[in-house]
């Protein structure tokens, strides 16, 4: 597969996947303002969470709700509002039609036509819940006629493989969010409101009901365990990270017991720490620490991927001729 087709695959899979996120979580915020009396501090951590308030400072300056959600949502300068992100997911399609289902095309298209009209009209957006549920009522869509509709080969592995890195390192911001921002003072811990928050961040992983079947009340240290660890629940940390690392060696075909390539092994890596890394462990070295280390990790593992497989090389690269050589072995 070229490497600008794959390129094209793992981003419109990821832009996809982000668009989603971005309407959880200001879904969520807007579901928490009914519950809270104070919101000045409700709304910059959702900025904070895209890692775009330095931008955010220079156009809006103070946040509030009306400017962070036109920010988050429909603000064309944002690269990672969900404008911006089903826009370049729609022009990554475009250049793919001959790879991906004419269905996954008509559902992006579609998909990003609304979001766009929804822009154009003088009003914006009349029914905020309702705009976000269909947001991610679209994603979910496309996932699944992807799902359906594609060859499960080395072109859905490289969207799988970019949706669920994408998920993995919004699942663990919206974690550090709650732990580092939002909870300012000791005496708030264990308090109504601290639960409060704590539920929200399992509503924005759809997280919530299935974390109620497995653990019953609200526990931090629960919370940290499923949605960091669990290796079942599909947008569980863990989890991710493993259906990431079973599509990156199934793209680059490593033989079982072979470390693979510097991506699948610092991915490989990263999958055994979490099997053997306690929720215990985790909160008593400090959740924020734990999270900065997996963010940059996973950092290295998307620079790791874009320069073996993505990135434009040259005949009598040492990449292509380690390619070339490992081929030879193989046949």
């Amino acid at each position: 597969m070229l490497s600008r087709v794959a390129e094209s695959l793992l981003w419109m899979s990821r832009y996809v996947e982000r668009a989603e996120n971005v309407a959880r979580f200001v879904d969520v915020n807007l579901n928490l303002m009914l519950e809270v009396t104070s919101t000045e501090q409700q709304w910059l951590p959702l900025v904070a969470t895209t890692g775009d308030h330095e931008l955010f400072e220079r156009k809006y300056g103070q946040p509030t709700k009306d400017s962070v959600i036109r920010f988050l949502t429909l603000d064309e300068e944002n690269p990672n509002s969900i404008l911006s992100c089903l826009r370049a997911a729609r022009e990554n399609a475009r250049s793919t039609r001959e790879i991906t289902s004419s269905e996954m095309w008509e559902q992006l298209n579609t998909f990003y036509l609304f979001v766009a009209e929804t822009a154009a009209r003088a009003d914006n957006i009349a029914d905020l819940h309702s705009f976000f549920a269909r947001i991610k009522d679209g994603s979910h869509t496309f996932c699944g006629i992807t799902d359906a509709t594609m060859t499960h080969g080395e072109a859905w592995h490289f969207m799988r493989m970019g949706r669920m890195i994408e998920r993995a390192d919004k699942t663990s911001r919206i974690l550090d969010v709650k732990y580092f921002i939002l909870l300012r003072s000791a005496h708030e811990v264990g308090s109504p409101i601290d639960e409060i928050q704590w539920a929200a961040v399992l509503c924005s992983a759809s997280a919530f009901e299935m974390y109620r079947k497995r653990h019953g009340r609200i526990s931090p240290q629960h919370i940290v365990q499923f949605l960091m660890l669990d290796d079942e629940f599909p947008r569980a940390f863990r989890f991710c990270l493993n259906a990431a690392r079973d599509s990156l060696r199934a793209i680059s075909k490593t033989p079982p017991g072979q470390p693979g390539s510097d991506p699948e092994r610092l991915l490989g890596q990263l999958c055994s720490e979490l099997a053997s890394i306690s929720a215990e462990a985790i909160i008593a070295d400090g959740i924020h620490e734990f999270i900065d280390e997996l963010q940059e990790s996973l950092n290295s593992v998307g620079e790791g991927i874009h320069e073996t497989f993505l990135a434009r090389r040259t005949p009598g690269s040492p990449l292509l001729q380690e390619a070339s050589m490992r081929d030879a072995r193989q046949q």
